[in-house]
This record gives C-alpha cells, sequence and structure tokens, in this order.
C-alpha cells in the first residue's frame, strides 16, 4: 500500500531544528561528510521508488544534497544541469530535491509539470541578497544599464533582469553586451568582481551579495590544504556558487594557479578518470565528495574547507521525499505574468554556453555548464 513506512518517516528527518536565525526558522547545524557512511534506509529508499514510479515522477538532486538522497534520486547534478533535465522529462510530477529558486526554474521551464519542493525551508543566502524591489531601486538608479542575473536568485529577480548567467558562461554573457553599456550584475560579488576583473570592463556594477558557504572557502583555506597535500590537484567548481570565491582569488593572483583546474559538475567528475593523480583538493560545497568518492574508490578527495556545507540543502532527508511523494507537497508556481519575464532572462543563460575561458591564461580551464 503506498506510503506503508509513512509512520516511521518522522524519525529521519532529523539535523536541523527550529531556530530564530532569520533563516525561515532554520538553525544551521554543521554536516560532517564522516557521519553519511552509515547504513541506508532500504526499505524507505525503496518507498520512494516505489511512490515515484506510481506518481509518473522523477526525482533530482543537486550536488549539495545529502548522500542518501542523491542515491535514491535519478538524476544529480548542478543547478542549470537539472533544470535543463526538468525541461525535458515526460514525468507528470518532478521532485527537486534542491532549494527553492532552483523549483522556481524549473516550475517557469516546465509549466505544464507538477513541481514539488520536499523542504520548504530549503532557501539560498545568496538568493536572499536581493529582492525585486531592491532590484527595481538599483535600476532607477542606472537607467539604461544591462542587467545581468546570477542563476542564484528568485524568479521576481530574474523577471527584472535582462540576462541570467552561470559561472561558467558569465564572461561570455557579459562579452555579448556591447562595450559601451553599464552593465549591473547581481548578486555575487565574489563571482561579479572576477568577471569585471577577466573582462576588463570598467563598467560593470556589482550588488554586495554573497553565499554565506562559499565565503568561507578563502584562499588561506587553500594554502592550508595544498600546504598539507602537495601532490594533489585543485579542482574548483565555477558552476557552484561555493567556489565563486575561488575562482576571484585566483584571478586576483591570491592562489598559485599551479595544478589548478576550474571544471564544470561533469567536468569535475571526469577529471579524476584523466589525471595521474591520486589526490584531489575539491573547492565546493561538500556534498559532491560524495558522488566524487562513489565514483573513484581508488583516489582520495579532501575539502578545501570541511565546513563549507550548505545547511539549506541539508534540510531535505528521504522522509521529506517520501512525504512529498505520498501528499504531492510542497507545489513550486510561479505567477504567469513573472514566468513569462523571467524565462526571457532564463532562455538566454541557456542559450550561451560558456565557450570562452573564465579564468585567467595557464589553468585548466573546463567551464561547461
Amino acid at each position: 500500500m503506498p506510503g506503508q513506512h509513512r509512520g516511521d518517516w518522522r524519525n529521519y528527518n532529523e539535523g536541523f531544528a527550529p531556530g530564530g536565525t532569520g533563516n525561515g526558522g532554520l538553525a544551521p547545524i554543521e554536516f560532517s561528510m564522516a557521519a553519511t557512511s552509515a547504513v541506508p534506509d532500504t526499505a524507505l529508499h525503496e518507498d520512494i521508488r516505489r511512490l515515484a514510479r506510481e506518481r509518473n515522477a522523477v526525482v533530482l538532486a543537486h550536488n549539495y544534497e545529502r548522500p542518501e538522497v542523491q542515491d535514491v534520486a535519478d538524476y544529480v547534478g548542478d543547478s542549470l544541469g537539472l533544470s535543463r533535465e526538468a525541461a525535458k522529462t515526460s514525468a507528470d510530477v518532478i521532485v527537486f530535491c534542491g532549494v527553492h529558486f532552483m523549483a522556481e526554474t524549473a516550475a517557469i521551464l516546465s509549466p505544464a509539470k507538477t513541481v514539488l519542493l520536499p523542504d520548504l525551508a530549503a532557501g539560498c543566502s545568496l538568493a536572499d541578497t536581493i529582492n525585486a524591489a531592491q532590484l527595481r531601486q538599483w535600476k532607477s538608479e542606472h537607467p539604461g544599464a544591462v542587467v545581468v542575473s546570477y542563476v542564484n536568485t528568485s524568479a521576481e529577480v530574474k523577471a527584472e533582469s535582462d540576462y541570467c548567467c552561470t559561472s561558467g558562461n558569465a564572461v561570455d554573457m557579459i562579452n555579448a553586451i556591447p562595450g559601451d553599456r553599464e552593465i549591473l550584475f547581481l548578486p555575487d560579488m565574489y563571482l561579479g568582481a572576477h568577471v569585471r576583473r577577466i573582462t576588463g570592463r570598467a563598467n560593470i556594477r556589482v550588488w554586495m551579495g554573497e553565499c554565506h558557504v562559499h565565503a568561507g572557502i578563502d584562499p588561506e583555506n587553500i594554502r592550508l590544504q595544498r600546504s598539507l597535500h602537495p601532490g594533489a590537484e585543485f579542482l574548483i567548481h565555477p558552476e557552484c556558487g561555493c567556489a565563486t570565491s575561488v575562482v576571484e582569488a585566483v584571478s586576483a593572483g591570491d592562489v598559485d594557479p599551479d595544478g589548478v583546474h576550474i571544471l564544470s559538475t561533469e567536468g569535475m567528475m571526469q577529471r579524476p578518470g584523466k589525471s595521474a593523480a591520486s589526490e584531489f583538493i575539491v573547492a565546493t560545497e561538500v556534498g559532491i565528495l560524495h558522488r566524487l568518492r562513489r565514483n573513484y574508490p581508488g583516489r582520495t578527495f579532501y575539502a578545501a574547507n570541511e565546513r563549507a556545507s550548505c545547511a539549506y540543502m541539508k534540510v531535505t532527508t528521504l522522509a521529506k521525499v517520501a512525504e512529498s511523494l505520498e501528499h504531492l507537497r510542497h507545489r513550486i508556481t510561479v505567477p504567469a505574468d513573472i514566468a513569462a519575464r523571467a524565462r526571457t532572462a532564463i532562455e538566454r543563460m541557456v542559450a550561451i554556453g560558456g565557450t570562452t575561458p573564465s579564468t585567467p591564461p595557464g589553468l585548466g580551464v573546463d567551464p561547461g555548464e
């Protein structure tokens, strides 16, 4: 019978407690990848897969999700890759194990689908640094400026934007805009500073926002890990927001570029298979280490910062995925007028693929998605 294990599901909703943090009632706690080696709940995993079949649902999981959530998903990837999967799926229901802005993007690209977010507390500290009213005010102060928004923004902000971009195609996006046009780049100040440096454009104004996770990956962490593991390759993921501060530090010369590779998700996953190195330092959110270690059991992967864990991603548990499928909660919708305006910016993002290297010369580059 569908939901036969639901009486036990609440026992699995551990790890995050209500708190007065101002983050949607979520009190982030430290999440250790070392604690993920426990045997997964096989019955709950099987229940999710059965419910997915009954609902004609596809389960999508971001790279930063808990390992057990990644393992139950049909597809694991970055926000853009997941949105592309959502757009092409034949499923009626999309369970998006990520954060709110990603589910919104899926709903915009797949308006006929039912898009579910297992936990409404799955927000994004970077997306929350600017809202539509603030962007409208900023635009009024710079009439005629072109607005380029990073993908980590709400649908309302995307609707106020001319272009949406990812870390991998930000440079190409800026280069596609006439050089005499002023640009408002938001909301990540690290990525904005990096793009301004690489393109050499002085007319890029940058919103002073940051992700609480990637802000914690700094040059000091990198220097320490590279001194501890001198033979390790250093992999940075430009698509995932948590690497943008490190990318900017490399371009500024604060991090030695020798042995550094700027890689998309797929590039990061493929690099160990192409490299003679046995050790890798990974500068992004620690959730991706699960995929790397699973795919390359003979290699060793170190987090650039073990505390680079996104609490918002970790609120999604297997129990919540099961509940979402059982009760079709929580459905994410975007008002038609906002979706129509946001879709233009998103489609421009998808159309520009990131063929120009977005890092200083001399680095290993695969901007990818």
